[in-house]
């Protein structure tokens, strides 16, 4: 089965990888901070070795994207953001798992859980 990990993330401190660039990751001692990006790229490791890893991205900034609207015909285009919410979407993993339980332990081993989300959708077959 395939699962969608979309990363959180306040825009106000973009970065990447964005738990090292909130104001929380910032006021950790350097030790934690290297040991979150460890455990970053142990997890990646991980997930390629073992074949779950379909694809990991980040984003760019929500203030870089465009929104696209189709109404009556018209396309109209503006400029990110797409919403005023206090948090946006910063990357997403896509992996390949035997269960929704592996997928939640995935998401729960990606740093930015610690200090925003990480959403786990399932990625439809239909």
């Amino acid at each position: 089965m395939k699962y969608l990990l979309l990363i959180h993330s306040n825009p106000k401190t973009w970065g990447h990888p964005s738990f090292l660039h909130t104001e929380e990751g910032i006021a950790l001692p350097r030790a934690a901070r290297d040991a979150l990006a460890k455990q970053l790229d142990d997890l990646l490791t991980e997930l390629d070795t073992s074949g779950e890893l379909v694809s990991a991205s980040p984003l760019e900034a929500p203030a870089k994207g465009k929104v696209v609207r189709v109404r009556e015909g018209v396309r109209a285009t503006t400029d990110g953001p797409y919403s005023e919410a206090k948090e946006q979407l910063a990357g997403v993993f896509i992996v390949d798992v035997a269960s929704p339980a592996r997928a939640e332990e995935i998401a729960a081993r990606i740093p930015e859980a610690e200090f925003s989300a990480v959403e786990v959708r399932l990625i439809s077959a239909d």
